[in-house]
């Protein structure tokens, strides 16, 4: 059975693809939604069935995964952020409560996240996102149908790499001239001695993927940006897109020369309105300069660049949901093998990495690699984006060097907190959670924060008020698991649920949850899940269990 099933989804990715990324199934369903008012109509589903050669069945079951295109979307004007930041500050029942004052109820809905952490009271509108006093200003928001633009501070301590300022295009892009002058090989050379690990949470060596890649034969091959930046408490993917958009894309086109690709895909989640539409600027800019194209500054090298707008699915920042997506499927998670860089978008060689792990390409190659790495700790190369909530009385996006002490970043780039502070959640829903004691045992490392138990992650900062239920903020963790499981395997997708509803009926009913059976539910998502969202949600649950004992001990028995 696995092997049919297999074979049918490789056999819907040649058919999906072979119209090319110009012309694809999921940009066509995102297109109708929109014409439709927030989904896509039954009779609209089996025409793009037909025009793709594939089952009514696999547009049905795309169509209603995605929060933008399911037909509970139809009929919203509205949408109220629930990430884990804006929950933690408390902001959003008051923000609904004056939003209702606007809109009836049937037409607010939700989004999760709006990147908007620094600020909170964040909420989407007519394609655009408002945070802080935005909402204060709602009625002539809704005349003018203008963009408030958030602010927050940005500054690096150390090395600036992604924070440096920006040259101008031209002189930026001298870099790319200089590179395509020199081989692949020396490029990779340069990238593996710099030691770069993946931004998005794994901290993968990039170079072995490249590599692998080159080495995996095929005529088409694809660099694919996953910048569906979805861990709540994360925007340092979206300072990058909205204020320094061309190290992401020379990133790309370096990458994509090193790799042999033709093509380069930013996957870009459609909860950054903004981030889509600087992107696409940037890119007409350096299309308008030759620098994308046919036999680019005339090296021979050729590299075509599509934006992709998302449609609102947390399990599309797992690298083979994102190709499952991107061929207008069901964003399941892939077994593997194959990998991606030998099977991958449209079961050609594929390479998909974070916007942060791409954008530092370009200093890579410019300064050299012994630079870069001599920036780090150990096996943790470079600097990395901190993102900062609205509890820090400094909120904002920081860049600090590898082995950084944590504690240099909450008490003098964060300037410590606005109140009460109990616990850091870091690295997104699937992170480590910090007690505020363990503060200064941590560096801003993959190695630190590993051997302490914890998982550095994004890197994304959401603090837990000492106030705030950490028995309702797990039931938080288990629910936003729950919504956004891909479903394809039990442990995720039933344990997630299991654990939301036994978490809830011990706050509401007075029930005591046995200890033992919630210890196995969380071990058999850890052990049984087949991708990170599932097997990573148990860390911060037990970092809960065992630093917050006292606390949770009247819901357990």
């Amino acid at each position: 059975m696995l092997s049919l099933n297999l074979t049918m989804s490789k056999n819907i990715g040649y058919l999906t693809g072979r119209k090319g990324l110009d012309d694809n199934l999921f940009e066509a369903l995102g297109r109708t939604a929109e014409q439709n008012g927030g989904t896509v109509p039954a009779e609209e589903m089996k025409r793009l069935a037909e025009q793709f050669l594939i089952g009514d069945a696999n547009v049905y079951g795309s169509v209603t995964f995605y929060d933008f295109l399911r037909p509970e979307n139809q009929g919203k004007k509205v949408y109220i952020c629930n990430g884990s930041a804006c929950l933690t500050a408390g902001t959003q029942d008051q923000l609904r409560e004056q939003l209702g004052a606007h809109f009836p109820a049937d037409q607010i809905g939700e989004m999760c996240c709006l990147g908007r952490c620094h600020e909170n009271n964040a909420f989407h509108y007519g394609g655009l996102n408002y945070s802080g006093k935005a909402v204060e200003q709602l009625q002539a928001i809704r005349s003018d149908k203008k963009a408030r633009p958030d602010n927050y501070q940005v500054a690096a301590h150390g090395t600036p790499v992604l924070t440096a300022a920006f040259p101008g295009v031209q002189a930026y892009y001298q870099l790319l001239q200089a590179c395509l002058r020199r081989s692949p090989d020396d490029l990779l050379a340069e990238l593996k001695a710099s030691g770069l690990r993946g931004r998005g949470g794994a901290g993968f060596p990039m170079a072995f993927k490249l590599e692998s890649c080159r080495n995996t034969p095929g005529d088409l091959k694809f660099l694919v940006c996953n910048a569906d930046e979805g861990d709540p408490g994360a925007y340092s993917d979206r300072y990058i897109m909205e204020q320094q958009p061309h190290s992401l894309l020379l990133g790309m086109l370096l990458a994509g020369y090193m790799m042999g690709a033709n093509a380069g895909v930013l996957y870009i989640r459609g909860e950054y309105p903004e981030s889509i539409e600087v992107m696409e600027n940037a890119l007409a800019e350096i299309r308008k300069a030759g620098y994308v194209g046919t036999n680019i500054l005339d090296s021979g090298f050729s590299f075509e660049f599509k934006i992709v707008k998302a449609q609102g699915a947390y399990i599309c920042g797992e690298e083979t949901a994102l190709l499952e997506s991107l061929e207008g499927q069901r964003p399941e998670v892939r077994v593997r093998p194959p990998y991606p860089t030998q099977q991958g978008l449209f079961n050609q060689p594929t390479v998909v990495n974070n916007v942060e792990t791409l954008a530092c390409v370009p200093y890579v190659l410019q300064h050299g690699g012994a630079k870069f790495a001599s920036l780090g700790r150990g096996r943790s190369t470079g600097t990395k984006l901190l993102s900062l909530d609205g509890h820090f009385n400094r909120p904002g996006l920081y860049e600090v060097e590898m082995g950084t002490p944590l504690a240099v970043v909450v008490h003098e780039l964060g300037g410590g907190f606005r109140r009460p502070v109990k616990a850091m959640h870091i690295g997104g829903p699937l992170g480590g959670l910090v007690p505020v004691h363990k503060i200064d045992d941590l560096t801003v490392d993959f190695e630190s924060f590993a051997e302490n138990g914890f998982l550095l992650g994004h890197a994304s900062v959401v603090c837990i008020p000492e106030d705030f239920p950490m028995i309702q903020y797990l039931e938080h963790l288990f629910a936003f698991t729950a919504h956004e499981s891909c479903g394809k395997c039990f442990p995720c997708r039933l344990g997630s649920t299991r654990g939301q509803e036994l978490l809830h009926k011990a706050q509401a009913n007075g029930y005591q949850i046995d200890r033992t059976l919630f210890d196995d539910l969380v071990e058999t998502m850890q052990l049984g899940s087949l991708c990170a969202l599932g097997g990573g949600l148990p860390l911060p649950v037990k970092n809960a269990l065992q630093y917050f004992e006292e606390e949770l001990k009247p819901f357990f028995k």
